[in-house]
């Protein structure tokens, strides 16, 4: 699909990336933009998308493989990777980023698009997030930071401690250097900062006010301990972009900068904008049309970025073949994830069976007697980016064991999910389930049931035959046909009239369908708030708990075909 933000006539339109990338930092090495952002408790975590114009973005890679603690074998949703910091120091590319429950850590490499090295803990303690280093002309390394107070019982502080030069450890005690709680200078929930140096200053962005209300502010001082001005530098203004938050500066070879930020979406979560930077008497001004105080708001539209390359306008991919029974980068598992999970159909299967298919194998990791998609870390999902979109996902189900189910889901604050069960030798049912509880007491229950033979008769198939080809299919739409993707895409849509529905489908042909229209329950309150947007899952599991590989079922994933309506 073509980038809907580049307009082919040398002019790009907000927001640059209408996908989940929270809290966006970017780096500029040669003529390649690097950028980096949350994945919480996804896997692979850390995602490395690359541009040369900061319109047109790939994601090319992963920096983390798997999140180390243990207890991450079970999803745990809100935390793990937060709000990362990418950088290149000595020809070494680092990320850092905090984890609030553990502590900070650091990846590193000198291949971005190659594998990282294993995290390193720099500092351990609960509360510590937002992480971003900085080396100093005297050959001082620091980090800046801020607190959850979740987790530490305070927040609107950022805090700093020395690091070692090679950035692998810390080697001060951590100290305040900025309250935001103090009413001279009030910036409640101050928190992502990001540092630069810049004609003897040290200049700190963070954001303040929380996500969906904030503004973006600046503070300044001579001294990188402080004590530091502030001023308010991007605020929503006259513009539908709430927040605007999070994000980092980045200059073009002529000399030009920009500010990546995200804006908080509900549903679609945290999508990327991109903001001309300019300055004035020592403080930058962030988009356009500042106001008396040179106060910036965010652009709508605007002439690109002259970064001396243009990108082909391209846009991130959702449709995925399976090719050689490999699933391509768009796919994150819920939790940590084993080559256990899935593998390739046996060569031996039949000379007319394609190899091109995903085989996810069947395995209740919830620690419950029936799996909890909530609880399971197989459960394959992939961002939202598409506003409307149709999703087609072709399931061979004829390798499920008694007590397996093979389906789809769509993922939120709550979800919702289709699948096939077979109960007994050869009975099959089809369910349509959603959840409801919290965090830590989600629970399912089945909105609808069908009896799969029926299907298959009503189609005049055998039921052997009918489990060769299931066609699941979501479509997430509008009522009232007149949204168009396009609309929603660059412009909230308040008429809860026009909230997007998820509706299923299940068919065996191309002429028939099993219909259920569903509202997708999408909660975002502080008792289930998961940080992310909903996600479109893939799944195969089971009821026997962990069985083990040799009596394990399956489903083969034959394609997902995901195209914007």
């Amino acid at each position: 699909m073509k980038n809907l933000s580049d307009l082919g006539n040398g002019r790009f339109r907000n927001p640059i990336l209408f996908a989940d990338y929270s809290d966006p930092d970017v780096i500029r090495v040669g003529d390649t933009y690097y950028m980096t952002a949350s994945s919480f408790n996804y896997t692979p975590g850390l995602p490395i998308l690359i541009s040369h114009d900061l319109v047109n973005w790939k994601l090319v890679n992963y920096a983390l493989n798997n999140i180390q603690e243990d207890r991450y074998k079970i999803p745990r949703h809100s935390e793990g990777v937060w709000a990362p910091a990418i950088r290149y120091h000595d020809g070494m590319f680092y990320i850092y980023y905090g984890m609030p429950d553990e502590g900070y850590y650091v990846v590193r490499t000198t291949d971005p698009l190659g594998k990282w090295e294993e995290p390193i803990c720099i500092l351990e303690g609960k509360g510590l997030i937002d992480p971003c280093p900085f080396w100093d002309e005297d050959g001082k390394a620091y980090v800046i930071h801020g607190y959850a107070k979740s987790r530490i019982g305070f927040k609107s502080i950022l805090g700093i401690f020395e690091l070692s030069s090679d950035g692998l450890k810390a080697i001060s005690e951590d100290h305040f250097i900025f309250d935001g709680n103090d009413p001279q200078n009030p910036a409640v929930t101050i928190e992502g900062p990001k540092v630069y140096k810049r004609d003897g200053y040290y200049y700190v962005w963070a954001p303040a006010g929380g996500v969906k209300f904030g503004y973006q502010v600046v503070l300044r001082s001579r001294d990188i301990h402080g004590p530091y001005e502030i001023k308010e530098v991007m605020h929503t203004g006259n513009t539908e972009i709430n927040g605007p938050h999070q994000g980092g500066l980045i200059d073009t070879v002529n000399g030009d900068e920009w500010f990546i930020h995200f804006q908080d979406r509900g549903l679609y979560g945290r999508i990327c904008h991109l903001q001309p930077v300019n300055w004035h008497d020592g403080w930058p001004i962030v988009g356009v049309n500042p106001d008396e105080n040179n106060i910036g708001e965010p652009v709508e539209e605007m002439e690109k970025p002259n970064t001396g390359i243009s990108d082909e306008p391209s846009y991130l991919e959702a449709s995925d073949s399976f090719e050689d029974g490999q699933y391509g980068l768009m796919w994150q598992w819920l939790g940590n994830h084993s080559n256990r999970f899935y593998g390739i159909r046996d060569n031996d299967v039949s000379k007319e069976t394609s190899q091109n298919c995903l085989r996810l194998r069947a395995i209740n990791l919830s620690n419950e007697s029936e799996p909890i998609i909530w609880k399971c870390s197989n459960i394959l999902t992939q961002k939202i980016i598409y506003p409307l979109f149709r999703s087609e996902i072709g399931v061979d189900a004829t390798g499920l064991l008694p007590g397996d189910r093979a389906g789809v889901c769509m993922t939120g604050g709550q979800y919702m999910a289709a699948y096939l069960q077979r109960e007994a030798e050869n009975k099959y049912t089809v369910r349509v389930i959603e959840s409801y509880g919290g965090d830590n007491d989600k629970k399912e229950k089945v909105l609808g049931e069908y009896e799969f033979g029926k299907l298959c008769y009503d189609y005049g198939l055998s039921i052997e035959e009918g489990l060769k080809n299931i066609r699941f299919i979501l479509s997430f739409e509008c009522d009232d046909k007149r949204v168009t993707s396009k609309e929603l895409y660059f412009k909230n849509v308040e008429d809860k009239d026009n909230t997007p529905i998820l509706k299923m489908y299940l068919s065996l042909d191309d002429d028939k369908d099993l219909r259920r229209a569903l509202d997708l329950k999408v909660a975002y309150t502080p008792s289930d708030h998961t940080w992310v947007g909903a996600k479109l899952g893939l799944f195969a599991l089971s009821c026997d708990m962990d069985k083990k590989s040799e009596c394990e079922g399956y489903a083969d994933f034959l394609y997902a075909d995901i195209q914007e309506i």
